[in-house]
């Protein structure tokens, strides 16, 4: 490599870091537009889109849980679902799931404005179901513990663990947690070595960080119950669409595992996203149930880089994931693993369905799903 090249990479970083710090400090960033979003050259037709929920419960609550009015009911616990259903001859339906303190806007148009795997899926003939988390965005949280909190009239403990954080556990209170720009999401999401600096062939449009911080949701995790709800809303709408491929992602990772042992019989095949575990204390007549179900897992670059948020690394998880895959083998089934640099696609950060090859990516699961659905183990 010359000596000018060297400059102008140099220079170039810079100038990032210098944008990316002023985001930081100013709170400013270039903004996506209208105009700025990327149209497709060639239509979308669709046989049906609408949104509808799955789930809930309706509970009493006092006055000064509502916050408004006298004692009375609302109903918790639902999930929201967004959907579109191509024209002609559909595949099988797919459900994508969002992780931590984020929405199902994850998998809608990128941060630099490109096509979402939402709209691609469909233009690929899958009847495509974004859902957000019962206890997030759309789905809406149960406002009363914090009511109940602020108030003084609660006696929760003060601290949960995160499950999502790659670090290992990790205490965050019983509030709305996020990730912060610069170490939650910038190395935690492998965008760089540290705040301003890109991987070498980083894949995450960088140059949209701040889109990407615009979608986070503060995440009440916290006050979910548990069993989590949006478990048997995901197996009670694989049942209802009469067999789906749950895709998840990060802290969602193992959702469809647990939603399948809720109920397997909608859940035709399961892929992971680098999900945040692959639960190691799944008992063995629980792996023989998940052995049944053709699951796929898929990692991307940059897995050994310190996430900031704790000792263990994205490596560790995928680790973690080839062990989880192990034990189906052992069991009859088949847990197939991609990472991709493995194939010599590098740079790719957490968020895949967002990078600049994210259609590359999604080529991926397409071509699994078309071989793997509806074949014998």
């Amino acid at each position: 490599m010359g000596l000018t090249t060297k400059l102008s990479q140099r220079a170039s970083l810079v100038v990032l870091g210098a944008i990316l710090g002023g985001l930081a400090l100013a709170g400013a960033a270039p903004a996506q537009t209208l105009k700025s979003i990327q149209a497709p050259a060639k239509s979308l037709v669709l046989k049906d889109r609408g949104s509808f929920f799955v789930g809930g419960r309706s509970v009493e609550q006092k006055a000064g849980e509502i916050l408004l009015g006298p004692d009375d009911s609302v109903t918790v616990d639902q999930m929201y679902v967004e959907y579109m259903v191509p024209t002609g001859k559909a595949k099988i339906p797919v459900v994508m799931i969002h992780g931590a303190g984020l929405s199902g806007k994850s998998y809608d148009t990128t941060p630099d404005g490109r096509m979402g795997w939402f709209e691609y899926f469909v233009r690929q003939s899958h009847p495509t179901y974004v859902v957000d988390q019962v206890g997030r965005a759309r789905s809406g949280f149960n406002q009363a513990a914090i009511n109940n909190r602020l108030s003084g009239a609660s006696t929760a403990p003060t601290a949960v663990v995160a499950p999502t954080a790659p670090g290992g556990p990790v205490a965050i209170g019983q509030g709305a947690f996020r990730f912060g720009d610069r170490v939650g999401v910038w190395t935690n999401f492998r965008f760089g070595p540290r705040f301003g600096e890109a991987f070498p062939g980083e894949q995450f449009p960088v140059e949209a960080v701040g889109e990407l911080s615009k979608q986070a949701i503060p995440d009440l995790t916290s006050q979910v119950p548990q069993p989590n709800p949006t478990l048997k809303a995901l197996s009670d709408l694989a049942s209802d669409l009469k067999g789906a491929v749950l895709i998840s992602h990060s802290q969602s990772g193992p959702f469809p595992m647990d939603a399948a042992l809720i109920d397997p019989k909608g859940i035709t095949a399961i892929v992971a996203l680098e999900p945040g575990a692959c639960r190691a204390n799944y008992t063995d007549d629980q792996i023989a149930k998940l052995a049944k179900i053709p699951t796929l897992v898929v990692f991307g670059d940059n897995l050994t880089a310190p996430t900031g948020l704790g000792a263990m690394t994205w490596q560790n998880r995928l680790d973690g994931c080839r062990a989880y895959a192990a034990r189906i083998a052992a069991a009859g089934g088949r847990a197939d693993i991609v990472a991709t640099a493995d194939r010599g696609i590098r740079g790719n950060s957490h968020m895949l369905m967002q990078d600049k090859n994210n259609l590359q990516i999604a080529d991926i699961l397409l071509k699994w799903i078309d071989e793997r659905v509806g074949r014998p183990l």
